[in-house]
């Protein structure tokens, strides 16, 4: 028996096939043979592939997996839903959510490769544009499951097992981890591939040069490779098709069109087809005034004294208190329901959004974490407080090298403006962990219903995932983590 992930790929390529627009879902029209012929069939293959990473299987899982690990958030009671046990870090090895990601993820995987196979290099600008944005998805998929199911890049990378990196079509049931080191090596490799063959001005709801450069930001600076994680930073920050975000439009960053939004370089775009209501990731943290969502995630109140410091800093628009007819605070098991809205309100409907995958504003961030450990503080601090201007903040408000606020170092300033900043988009967890610093959560919640407290060491074995059981039993080479 072969595993799921490959087998449910390389019978057919027909699950590939959409129409020529990526938001129009796959379909079962066209045989393998004829979707990889042409450009148009081979364009129609690539939005299948992204089609894949939207899929809530892909983009809800990742998002939870990415965010909920972190003190961001508090959860309010417990549920049947495997996001408990990733938020509890009580992970298991018949956990719903890794099962459903680990699948997807290699489904995605094998359909860029089907197409990747078939494109030879150099062939035409339109072909080599297809290749580009199927080896960066191929990148990005491993990238986002390394994270979920590998130890950070910081903790013997050498040794310590990833993924397997899947590069052809075949049925392999065989398949081994390959480590930490070895894809992460293969996620940079690709990502650079992918920057120089797409040529091609696409909307930001697809793989660019720019989207390219940002994770590949991203990537070094989770390697501690600060020079490079620089390089690229300013790579996208040069290009100048992408502005910060003004403090007036801050409060609406996330309902408006994805492609209308400059700061944006790469969003999983959703319409309104793909509003999947009560099963979205904005329903687990907002309940909209019509009664649709669950609402049963909130703000943490470590993160709501944070971003309440200053009460001109525009990021507390994304959190909205539940107020009863009274005007009295709302509360769930003596939780104050303080609901976000990040992934709310596109269009006006309250569980419709586009994921934000890569923006400005952790680009500068991550140059400001580059800079900071390597001794450029001057240069640290400027761009984070472009990014607190950004938010409205000025004068007084805003750091200087020598006034950090209360904070022990250029790094904490960093870290801490990461938090604020790129709050629910599923960092924080991957921040603190890869910088060697323990999760401690000091609030109610349901992660410690006794007294609220949570301390998870880097060095903690459930700060990653565990492969999923039904695949180890399928594959015997596939070792398992420590449980």
């Amino acid at each position: 028996m072969k595993p799921f992930f490959f087998r449910a790929t390389v019978l057919s390529l027909t699950l590939l096939a959409s129409a020529c627009s990526i938001d129009k879902t796959p379909y079962n029209g066209l045989p393998e043979d004829a979707i990889l012929q042409n450009a148009q069939g081979l364009r129609a293959a690539t939005d299948g592939n992204y089609a894949f990473i939207k899929d809530a299987d892909y983009t809800r899982n990742l998002f939870i997996m990415n965010e909920y690990p972190g003190d961001n958030i508090t959860l309010s009671g417990t549920t049947t839903d495997p996001l408990f046990l990733t938020y509890t870090y009580r992970h298991t090895t018949d956990q719903g959510n890794t099962l459903a990601i680990y699948r997807k993820g290699y489904q995605a995987i094998i359909g860029c490769n089907k197409v990747i196979s078939a494109i030879q290099e150099g062939s035409s600008k339109e072909l080599d544009q297809l290749l580009g944005e199927n080896l960066f998805i191929r990148a990005m998929v491993h990238f986002d499951l390394v994270r979920l199911f590998g130890r950070p890049y910081t903790q013997s990378p050498e040794t310590n097992l990833g993924i397997p990196i899947k590069t052809d079509t075949k049925a392999d049931d065989n398949a081994s981890r390959a480590t930490v080191k070895e894809v992460y090596a293969f996620v940079v490799s690709e990502l650079q591939r992918s920057a120089k063959l797409m040529t091609t001005v696409r909307t930001n709801s697809y793989a660019s040069p720019a989207a390219a450069n940002a994770l590949l930001s991203r990537v070094y600076l989770y390697m501690n490779d600060n020079a490079n994680a620089i390089t690229y930073a300013n790579l996208v920050i040069a290009d100048g098709r992408y502005t910060l975000a003004t403090p007036t439009q801050v409060p609406d960053f996330y309902t408006i069109d994805n492609e209308q939004n400059r700061e944006i370089i790469y969003a999983i775009k959703h319409t309104l087809k793909d509003d999947r209501t009560w099963s979205s990731l904005g329903s687990m943290y907002y309940t909209s005034p019509g009664g649709v969502g669950y609402g049963e995630v909130y703000a943490s109140q470590a993160y709501q004294d944070l971003v309440n410091t200053f009460t001109n800093d525009k990021r507390r628009s994304f959190l909205v208190r539940k107020l009863t007819s009274t005007g009295a605070q709302e509360r769930r098991n003596n939780i104050d329901k303080v609901y976000i809205t990040k992934f709310s309100n596109q269009g006006g409907l309250p569980t419709l959004s586009s994921p934000v995958v890569l923006r400005l504003a952790e680009v500068y961030l991550n140059r400001a974490e580059a800079y900071a450990k390597t001794g450029e503080a001057t240069k640290a601090i400027a761009d984070v407080n472009l990014i607190r201007q950004r938010a409205g903040l000025t004068g007084s408000e805003l750091y200087a090298t020598s006034d950090l606020k209360g904070l022990s170092s250029v790094l904490d300033v960093v870290l801490q403006e990461r938090r604020i900043e790129l709050a629910f988009e599923g960092h924080r967890p991957y921040d603190l962990f890869r910088n060697n610093r323990s999760l401690v959560r000091n609030y109610p919640g349901f992660h410690n219903t006794t007294d609220g407290q949570q301390t998870v060491p880097a060095t903690d074995k459930q700060v990653v995932h565990l492969i999923p059981e039904s695949e180890i039993v399928l594959n015997k080479n596939l070792q398992q983590n420590p449980l």
